[in-house]
């Protein structure tokens, strides 16, 4: 079987382990494995496949796994959008009632449209809590 053929393979295996683990730790070792594998295959030898594979999975693990790592672990104060939402706390100004289609809520300074996560009525002046938000509709429980 061909080097490069070889280095495929274990491409494939580590990025089926790497899918499995979601560690980020053998998916620097699936790239390197593919970029070994291309060299080889433009006719770079066995020795120079190799160290490709070596060097670039080691480079790979230690310069790109802790970024990769930070973006997994994204504080909620960094988030944005309306991921920044999430978990934020917000007044109750008009009355939500599902079944209604009403109710609006105050969270950080801006006016939402809100409806109750858990489909119950929550009052005006209700201290609530973002659960979730969808288009521009806050869904909120009470805190």
């Amino acid at each position: 079987m061909d080097l490069w053929a070889i280095f495929i393979v274990a491409a494939v295996i580590f990025a089926v382990g790497e899918i499995a683990t979601t560690s980020f730790f053998l998916g620097p070792f699936a790239i390197s494995a593919v970029l070994a594998a291309i060299a080889s295959a433009v006719g770079a030898g066995a020795v120079a496949s190799w160290a490709i594979f070596v060097v670039g999975g080691a480079l790979l693990l230690t310069f790109v796994r802790p970024v990769a790592k930070r973006h997994l672990y994204t504080p909620p104060q960094i988030r944005t959008g309306t991921a920044a939402l999430q978990g934020a706390s917000g007044i109750v100004l008009e009355r939500i009632v599902n079944d209604e289609g009403v109710g609006t809520v105050r969270i950080n300074g801006e006016v939402w449209t809100a409806r109750a996560f858990d489909d119950d009525a929550i009052e005006s002046g209700v201290k609530v809590q973002v659960v979730e938000i969808r288009g521009a509709t806050a869904l909120v429980s009470e805190d």
